[in-house]
Order: C-alpha cells, then sequence, then structure tokens
C-alpha cells in the first residue's frame, strides 16, 4: 500500500539519489534506498546482539569447560 508523507531531503541528498535512480522515479528510489538503510541498521542491531551475548558468556563458558577439565582428570585418572 503506497502513502502519500511529506519529508525535507536536502539538496545533496536529492542531487545524489536524482543522479543515480536511472530510468526509476525518484520515490522509487528513496523507497529502495530506504529499505536497504533499514535492513543494514538491523543486520547492525542483530551483530550488536550477537556480540553482546557472546562477550557474556564469555567467562562463565571458560568457569565450565576448567570444571569439565578437571572432572574429566580425575575420572581418567581412575581405574
Amino acid at each position: 500500500m503506497k502513502e502519500a508523507r511529506t519529508f525535507t531531503i536536502s539538496s545533496d541528498i536529492m542531487k545524489e539519489i536524482s543522479s543515480t535512480k536511472g530510468t526509476r522515479s525518484t520515490s522509487e528510489r528513496v523507497n529502495e534506498l530506504l529499505k536497504r538503510a533499514l535492513d543494514w541498521e538491523h543486520r547492525e542491531a542483530l551483530e550488536q546482539q550477537a556480540a553482546e551475548f557472546f562477550a557474556g558468556e564469555g567467562a562463565k563458558a571458560a568457569e565450565e569447560r576448567a570444571a569439565f577439565q578437571k572432572a574429566s582428570k580425575r575420572a581418567l585418572s581412575r581405574d
């Protein structure tokens, strides 16, 4: 569904859009760029979430790994 909205865009950006739109309309080009920007922003947020998740698990995972290794050594040393 298309919805008419009014936005103010700087003249420098409008020149860039006009020079790169090809045969498409200015609106189509702007929509394409906005979709790409939103997708990029979404991926960036997911990368940040993943980095935070794995950073928080580093110390805990190291402790668990050390405990597992210690338990394994005890189990292997038994005959």
